[in-house]
């Protein structure tokens, strides 16, 4: 593994202008609806905060670009719930696996607005609820200061850990 960090440490020091976008991507990936299911974003967030640890990468603009993808791939998937409401019941892969839809509905139910903030750190409805909370009418500017604020806890939560780690291992 330290072998493994070792090499992205130099790719990410040959191009530094690029980690912002990964960052970007990832936070959003890991909060699109469907998307977020298959992708690890709590291990490679870890891995961009042993980065950060370690001073490959600068804190406060990986922060940004981590809350902002965040951000904007929860607005995304909320847009698609809110757009397409009903008919998502009737699409792949919630035609497959309707469990999942049906568990972030229950979710939403149960939690309201408070939701969308509390959906972001269990995993089972995580990517799920932004969608939700757009199929079940939640009004737009409650969704964003749920969503931005939930960013803000969300990020550093997922990074910390890993700058500890980055950081041990410089020591």
């Amino acid at each position: 593994m330290t072998e493994l960090f070792q090499q992205l440490v130099a790719w990410v020091a040959l191009h530094p202008h690029w980690s912002g976008l990964i960052i970007f991507l990832v936070a959003m990936a890991e909060s699109l609806a469907i998307v977020g299911l298959l992708v690890p974003g709590v291990a490679i967030m870890f891995g961009i905060g042993a980065l950060i640890g370690s001073g490959s990468v600068a804190f406060w603009p990986a922060m940004s670009w981590a809350v902002a993808g965040a951000v904007v791939g929860d607005g995304f998937s909320f847009w698609l719930g809110r757009h397409y409401r009903q008919r998502l019941t009737s699409v792949w892969p919630f035609t497959r696996y309707p469990k999942s839809l049906s568990q972030g509905i229950e979710f939403f139910e149960k939690y309201g607005g408070k939701s969308v903030a509390f959906g972001r750190f269990f995993g089972p409805v995580r990517a799920m609820i932004p969608l939700v909370a757009g199929m079940m009418g939640m009004l737009p500017w409650r969704f964003f200061i749920a969503n931005l604020l939930s960013a803000l806890v969300w990020a550093p939560a997922y990074l910390l850990p890993g700058v500890v780690f980055g950081a041990s291992l410089e020591l």
